[in-house]
């Protein structure tokens, strides 16, 4: 078993986005593989672990993914001497209604990966008091093995020494103090870190990071800490198989660029591994999908940041209009938004769409819509025939102002509650505002 540590936080907000790539370059510097992991639905985290590390990262979600999904996802790791896992939100927020393998938390993950906890706490306004915050993390799942506190955002000298002796006051190992830098933070949008693929000084920006970490962090005593629990709590895993998710076609038109890149790693992952062609293209760039792709699939994104570039695409429109008399069109979030009539601009600027479905969607009227979502499928879409549950995830702040065509799917939230937002198809195209993770079981 190879392993592991969940770099978790008490809350968001804590800074362990920076740790985590911090450590992923640091420990790849001293020639380690280090497999990276993304606890819960984000899908913009994995591109920059990917460039911290080397190595692909892949989500893994309790509420969201069967057993034997999040089996075959950790068994990337086979090949590697330490999985790093960063944790979304606090260790243990999720949701009330547990799904197939858990509720979504961070802590699910651990527990049942056997990886330790490494919790980054934020000492900014607080001291010994940080170590209450920290014991009352250690001591709220007795079975799941919190190894120790990374100090973040530390004033001075004497802060840290106040922090880490209520830490020694509780008993909990301080694997290191990250002393206050207003430079080591990424640039933030609505939906999370502004996209790895918008950094022309990434690298710079992560080998900055671990610099810092290794001055400040005890590398060693992290990777004892790990090995010690991998030791413990030793389980045998299945072979590095891949996620079986049958491709909803053989060659899949994939949309790639910065309008539509919200797409989960394992997904696409797994319709290569069972031998579907993906061909990229860019609606940004005035492309046509390939005229010989079976399905044109637009992922979620920043449409809104682009919509005069989406509204000239001519050549993008009027491809996608020729495809769909014959062939499937599916579109998520961004993706669905860009198949509609208008999208309308934060400013209140009306843009004209592809228009091969009636979706009109607002960013004037902003309002959020988070959460885990459950679908029954009433038509077929995506390789899925009717009838098919599949859960997934809904993050956007667009407002619907028109949706004239007929819902796609049943859908409810985590706790089975109704969810207007049902997505809508017309002919041979179809649309969702909920990212696909996996097929319920």
């Amino acid at each position: 078993m190879t392993p592991g540590l969940m770099i978790a936080a008490p809350s968001s907000g804590t800074g362990k986005t920076t740790v985590m790539l911090g450590l992923l370059r640091a420990l790849r510097d001293e020639g380690l593989a280090v497999q990276p992991f993304k606890s819960g639905p984000d899908y913009i985290d994995p591109a920059f672990h990917h460039a911290a590390s080397g190595r692909r990262s892949f989500n893994l979600d309790s509420w969201a993914m069967p057993a034997t999904m999040l089996d075959r996802l950790a068994a990337h790791a086979h090949d590697a001497d330490l999985v790093l896992t960063e944790g979304s939100m606090g260790l243990f927020d999720g949701v009330a209604a547990a799904g197939a393998t858990g509720n979504g938390a961070s802590a699910d993950i651990a527990g049942r990966m056997g990886w330790a906890v490494v919790l980054v706490v934020d000492v900014s306004g607080q001291a010994q008091s940080a170590a209450a915050t920290a014991l009352g993390f250690a001591r709220y799942d007795a079975a799941l093995p919190v190894a120790g506190v990374i100090l973040n955002r530390v004033a001075s000298p004497r802060h840290e020494r106040l922090a880490r002796s209520g830490m020694a006051a509780v008993g909990l190992p301080v694997f290191g103090a990250l002393p206050r830098r207003g430079d080591l933070t990424l640039p933030e949008r609505h939906l999370g870190l502004v996209q790895a693929g918008e950094h022309a000084d990434l690298d710079a920006r992560i080998a900055s990071y671990a610099t810092f970490l290794r001055a400040h962090v005890d590398l060693a005593a992290l990777r004892a800490a790990a090995t010690a629990t991998a030791t413990a709590t030793a389980a045998p895993r299945p072979p590095a198989e891949r996620p079986q998710l049958a491709p909803p076609a053989q060659r899949i038109a994939l949309a790639q660029d910065a309008a539509f890149s919200f797409t989960y790693p394992h997904i696409v992952d797994a319709w290569r591994h069972a031998g579907a062609e993906i061909l990229p293209f860019s609606p940004l760039a005035d492309e046509a999908p390939d005229a010989s792709a079976d399905l044109v699939w637009l992922p979620g994104g920043y449409p809104e940041l682009h919509a005069g570039r989406l509204a000239a695409a001519t050549t993008f429109h009027a491809a996608l209009a020729e495809h769909a008399r014959t062939r499937p069109v599916h579109g998520e979030c961004g993706g669905y938004m860009a198949l509609g009539e208008a999208l309308i601009d934060a400013e209140g600027v009306a843009h004209r769409m592809a228009g091969l479905l009636g979706l009109v969607t607002s960013y004037a009227r902003r309002r959020m819509h988070l959460g885990y979502r459950k679908a029954t499928l009433r038509a077929e879409v995506a390789g899925y025939s009717p009838g098919t549950m599949l859960r997934g995830h809904e993050f956007h702040y667009s407002t619907i102002l028109e949706q004239p065509d007929t819902p796609l799917a049943q859908v409810v939230d985590a706790e089975g509650a109704a969810v207007a937002e049902t997505g809508s198809y017309r002919g041979r195209v179809s649309g969702t505002f909920f990212h696909l993770i996996a097929p319920a079981r």
